[in-house]
């Protein structure tokens, strides 16, 4: 049986593999995200296209590893599994502990990711799913894989910054839009592309300064993106404490489901027919969620709708943990 930081460290070097593919080069010591900002030139329809290169050549690249016919294995969670099914080793305890900014995604979007799990289940019955409370989208990561104690030492190091950095989206409103599966051979998730110009069509909330950047009956300058939020609470995070984050690539995701066993996907049938109905649920997305006005599903979202980002610590990896603190949503 495998010690709990040999588990840890198979897992982590998995999840590590979070290749930039949009093209852009980060230079040593820069803010990870003025370098796409800046290749971009500032422009939300240059930034969405690298996030939509990022996403689609990801894709493209993992659909090849399912088909290969020198497929070997999905990369199971052992840590998962042994907290799913505490026969396996009684007394496990998750060893890493993180310290994350999330944004938790408002209802609307909640319901769509919870039809997309339904969907994906339908032909991977044994794929584990996130329970629609854990659901996060990481906006920021501070630190991964401490200690308990690294971690606390981190927080008490960032208490003067938590409320400005929970704060940011209620008045640094930025949007996601067209939503779509991810995959690879560890997880499955829905990722979103920052928007531009794009018609508003999520619901609004009271707030009149909401109003101000979001007009349902017009297009939308979007100038300040998901990743322009991203570059800024990085700037004010990196004030307080050294950021050794994993979560620089253009992605805007939230995991679905990871897979815990290889029952599934065993024979090149199975793999075929997983990258079909992914697929087909994407071309389903793109058709009646984007950019559609009073349908059944939305697909934008307005980061700090319902709830601002929330400082989060502990043992996260799976949308555990505990708050901290929690911005004001709108």
């Amino acid at each position: 049986m495998a010690a709990p930081s040999d588990l840890a460290e198979r897992v982590t070097n998995v999840e590590e593999r979070f290749e930039d593919l949009s093209g852009v080069k980060i230079k040593p010591g820069e803010n990870p995200y003025n370098a796409l900002i800046d290749a971009c030139e500032g422009s939300p329809a240059k930034i969405q296209a690298l996030y939509a290169t990022h996403r689609t050549t990801r894709n493209a690249q993992q659909k090849e590893k399912f088909l290969s016919s020198e497929f070997r294995e999905l990369n199971t969670d052992p840590i998962l599994l042994r907290l799913e099914n505490p026969m396996i080793e009684p007394g496990f305890r998750d060893p890493r502990h993180c310290l994350v900014f999330w944004a938790r995604p408002p209802n609307h979007i909640l319901k769509l990711a919870c039809h997309l799990q339904t969907l994906l289940q339908k032909e991977a019955p044994n794929l584990w799913l996130m329970p629609s409370y854990r659901m996060h989208l990481t906006t920021l990561e501070i630190a991964h894989s401490r200690t308990a104690q690294e971690i606390a030492n981190l927080v008490v190091s960032m208490r003067s910054v938590i409320p400005s950095l929970t704060g940011m989206t209620y008045s640094r409103r930025s949007r996601l839009v067209k939503p779509m599966i991810s995959y690879d051979l560890s997880a499955v998730a829905v990722s979103f592309l920052p928007a531009s110009g794009e018609e508003g069509v999520s619901p609004l909330s009271e707030d009149p300064a909401e109003h101000d950047t979001h007009d349902g009956n017009a297009r939308i300058a979007d100038h300040y993106t998901y990743h322009h939020l991203r570059r800024d609470a990085f700037v004010i995070a990196s004030e307080a404490v050294p950021i050794s984050s994993r979560y620089v690539v253009p992605s805007a995701h939230i995991t679905l489901g990871r897979y815990l066993t290889q029952k599934d996907h065993e024979t090149p049938e199975q793999r075929e027919r997983w990258v079909q109905s992914i697929d087909h649920i994407n071309k389903w997305l793109e058709k009646e969620v984007w950019d559609v006005k009073d349908g059944e599903f939305i697909g934008e979202w307005i980061v700090g709708q319902e709830r601002g980002l929330e400082a989060r610590c502990g043992t996260v990896w799976y949308g555990g943990g505990r708050t901290i603190l929690a911005g004001e949503g709108f």
